[in-house]
């Protein structure tokens, strides 16, 4: 994209300040549909060092209500962010629904660095490219307006002012090794940033060349640009977003009507393995926080099943500095007001940790489904999502363990009506929980297909049979214990 481009005249000193002055009051009107709408915005603004980005957001943000925008300079991970999936940071960083946030680099600035210093194969580039397409993807089918920017300037250009920004003492320090590395190394960066750009310029978030020798032409067309793409992303918006086929592997499920769930186990069985798989897991886990492997246990179930219970069993034989229990419940407003993932991916554990999720991301094709919170092609499009974003973390190096945990509705009501009857217990039983009962057959169709969907040969789900609360929390303590010392392996 940058070795044969071609860009437009710049136009003469009256006409540019002219479309300047208009850009910007359009820009302002528009940031009140953004708002009317709301429609997230991520800008993300690349190129060489010296081409003017940071100078072309601030410009940018004038005509904007701060109260709606936020502005980050993605520099190099730190140590913690290492720790994490490559996008986990950025994710962290994507807008509410109405408001703007502009990036100062990003996956983009990251990834070329480490390719251009020989720090990252083939390998790990092409995996990461394909993370990149499927997060921006992922964006632009959940409503977000993905504006890309690349300043691009010539090598002649870029000496000429880091040679002006050294010569005086107060700019001095905006000069930095990289972009003196870079201008030495010009025509590899040219070849690293050229294959990069092309390898990630889709139609749904495609990248905008800036001719950047010039403050204020640099300004139009990011302007214009912007403009343009909000005004698309408005007349869009009631449209539907095509639902994509799965592409990976999936294991075969049973469905909840052939789960036979006369399981038990005789209470001195119970003990003396729950002691000794208990101390096995303990052991396990000192091993996983030397080794450096992420683990990610999810547990979902039909209400009063025994997931906490389940859950108890197995925190009881972890340090507890090294594991976080997630009770996920209805999404506070900043939630809602993002990407679904958003809060999954701020509470993903760091390498050596455990994170415990008490109900998960799959609360979009259950109960977000049944109850009409998200439309028809939100909770379909979210199966090939959910694939996709445990193939992440599985491709980042975590172990991945679902529990569907199963029991019948003779035993729900049982468990119900004790809840209901024992003052010690009463906290755990709403006027919901009775609500979801009477829906149980549609909730069981559900999660027959969200088995069907998502059960992944890198992210199976695991069957608990629970009417005997005891089999269940051996059967998964063994589990555990079994996927960690695989993985271990």
């Amino acid at each position: 994209m940058l070795k044969n481009i071609y860009f437009a005249e710049k136009p003469q000193e009256e006409e540019c300040r002219m479309r300047l002055k208009a850009a910007r009051e359009r820009l302002a009107g528009l940031q009140m549909k953004i708002k009317e709408h709301k429609i997230p915005v991520l800008v993300l603004m690349e190129g060489w060092g010296t081409a003017g980005k940071g100078n072309i957001i601030s410009q940018m943000i004038q005509n904007i209500d701060p109260r709606f925008f936020k502005v980050a300079a993605m520099d190099s991970p730190t140590q913690e962010e290492r720790r994490k999936p490559f996008l986990c940071r950025f994710f962290a960083q994507i807008p509410e629904a109405g408001k703007f946030t502009f990036l100062d680099s990003g996956w983009m600035d990251e990834i070329t660095g480490m390719r251009m210093r020989g720090r990252m194969s083939q390998e790990v580039y092409d995996r990461r490219i394909d993370s990149v397409k499927r997060f921006e993807r992922q964006l632009t089918d959940n409503g977000y307006l993905v504006m890309k920017f690349f300043c691009h300037i010539s090598k002649k250009q870029q000496r000429k002012r880091i040679e002006a920004l050294v010569s005086d003492i107060d700019t001095r320090w905006r000069v930095n090794d990289n972009d003196l590395w870079q201008n030495r190394h010009y025509g590899k960066c040219l070849e690293v940033f050229d294959r990069f750009l092309d390898d990630t310029n889709t139609s749904s978030a495609p990248w905008y060349i800036i001719d950047a020798k010039s403050k204020k032409w640099a300004e139009l067309q990011a302007l214009e640009t912007l403009i343009q793409g909000i005004e698309i992303a408005l007349q869009n918006q009631s449209l539907s977003v095509p639902l994509l086929q799965n592409v990976f592997s999936l294991c075969q499920m049973p469905r909840l009507s052939e789960i036979s769930l006369d399981k038990s186990m005789e209470e001195q069985r119970y003990k003396k393995e729950l002691t000794r798989l208990q101390h096995e897991l303990g052991e396990l886990h000192n091993r996983l926080y030397r080794k450096k492997v992420p683990v990610v246990i999810v547990y979902e179930g039909q209400d009063a099943a025994g997931k906490g219970g389940n859950i108890k069993r197995i925190t009881q034989a972890l340090d507890p500095r090294g594991f976080e229990v997630h009770p996920i419940a209805s999404p506070e407003p900043h939630e809602k007001a993002r990407h679904y993932l958003w809060r999954f991916w701020t509470r993903l554990p760091k390498t050596g940790h455990i994170a415990i999720f008490d109900r998960s991301w799959y609360g979009r094709v259950m109960v977000e489904r049944l109850e009409g919170f998200c439309s028809e092609n939100d909770w379909k499009r979210a199966y090939n999502e959910i694939n996709e974003f445990e193939k992440e973390l599985q491709s980042w190096g975590a172990v991945i363990i679902k529990f569907w945990v199963q029991i019948d509705k003779d035993t729900q009501l049982e468990r119900f009506n004790d809840r209901q009857n024992t003052p010690g217990k009463q906290w755990k039983i709403t006027d919901e929980d009775w609500r979801n009962r009477e829906k149980w057959d549609a909730y069981e169709a559900a999660v027959d297909e969200m088995l069907q969907k998502t059960s992944t040969a890198y992210a199976p789900w695991h069957i608990l049979e629970s009417v005997d609360k005891k089999y269940a929390r051996i059967k998964a303590l063994e589990i555990v214990a079994g996927e960690l010392k695989k993985a271990l392996e």
